[in-house]
């Protein structure tokens, strides 16, 4: 593979906007900061509320937890809530808890309610208190892997915008490979993410520009399996120029541009250049979609309805999740029947969320 320098050896300026900024960096990066705020936020006052009452805590056997529930999400993350209901000294507390925390348990959670001896209006359940520093951990984890992909993204528009600042002004011009990921055609637009690890002097860096009106990369090779295209380092700028097959990305004189397509085009024969070429696909009808949407729709519900089946007759604790979910989602009849079947297996028991009766402990 050859890329010889064949540019005037002067400072020249390329086209603008031959460096672009992917469009999803534009709505993914406010979701992202959006979503470890909302995490932060809904996550750290429990957290700090619970450290406080670890620091003099005070359990109280007289207190009421109702509406007790804990949802796994993910087969990972477990969710606990409950209304904590409770006096102490004379004074009656009524106050929602949340908690969060990772967890691989299987089957119901036995917790209790605990006050702040110092602040008797903080309370939370014992479950809260003995996962602390796990939620503390998946906190801190979650935050730090969110805003470090948002401050990552923000860092990297950041460099294209300076990037873009850059080429506006002319330099010299030093030809390099590099690899095209990724490329994607629509609507009259070839769309090209490329990476700077093949070079002698590469970064590894990704780029991403827009070619239009029949544009094409000029192809040089290939390198483990994927197409290599020639671009420049524009003087000292962070990201390499991928440029077209005709070079109209570079500022130069007909004859300029001849001379520097010269080598190319005489490796290859009748003087064309490879050009990127999308892979075959194969067409599917709307019927023939809508078919395996229906198809995968009801291997869902099958497989729900099977789950529920031996959650009622044959799990081995009646809080199993999610079959307590699936069974309180299950129309009126189904629930009932559901209930009974537990009922015969769990009645010596408490009744689980879906099958508790007003006093959220008996069956109904």
């Amino acid at each position: 593979m050859t890329y010889p320098n064949s540019f005037p050896n002067r400072p020249l300026s390329l086209a603008p906007n031959v460096i672009s900024t992917p469009r999803a960096y534009f709505w993914s990066t406010p979701i992202i900061l959006l979503l470890t705020v909302f995490v932060f936020i809904w996550e750290a006052p429990g957290i700090y509320r619970d450290f406080q009452i670890s620091q003099n805590p005070l359990a109280l056997d007289s207190g009421d937890i109702q509406n007790g529930r804990c949802t796994t999400r993910r087969a990972i993350f477990t969710d606990c809530e409950a209304r904590l209901v409770y006096s102490y000294n004379g004074h009656d507390y009524d106050t929602e808890v949340e908690v969060m925390f990772v967890d691989f348990h299987m089957g119901d959670y036995e917790t209790g309610l605990v006050i702040s001896a110092d602040h008797p209006e903080l309370a939370t359940i014992s479950l809260g208190l003995d996962k602390l520093w796990n939620r503390i951990i998946t906190l801190t984890v979650l935050t730090v892997l969110l805003g470090g992909l948002c401050v990552g993204m923000i860092f990297l528009t950041l460099r294209i915008w300076r990037v873009k600042s850059q080429l506006r002004h002319p330099a010299v011009l030093k030809p390099v490979p590099v690899e095209i990921t990724a490329f994607d055609r629509r609507r009259g637009t070839l769309s090209i993410t490329y990476n700077d690890k093949i070079a002698s002097d590469k970064t590894g860096r990704s780029s991403y520009t827009r070619m239009k009106d029949g544009e094409e990369p000029l192809i040089i090779g290939s390198a483990n399996g994927k197409s290599v295209g020639l671009a420049v380092r524009h003087g000292k700028t962070a990201l390499p120029v991928l440029l077209d097959n005709r070079l109209q990305r570079v500022s130069l004189t007909d004859e300029e541009r001849m001379a520097a397509l010269a080598p190319f085009a005489h490796e290859y024969q009748n003087d064309q250049q490879p050009v990127l070429v999308d892979a075959p696909t194969k067409t599917i009808s709307i019927w023939k979609r809508l078919q395996m949407f229906l198809g995968v729709l009801v291997l869902i519900v099958v497989g729900v309805f099977g789950f529920w089946l031996w959650y009622v007759t044959s799990s081995d604790t009646q809080f199993q999740s999610p079959g307590v979910d699936i069974n309180n989602l299950m129309p009126a009849p189904l629930n009932r029947w559901g209930c009974d079947q537990l009922k015969k297996r769990f009645g010596q028991d408490r009744a689980p969320f879906g099958c508790v009766a007003a006093d959220y402990t008996s069956w109904k």
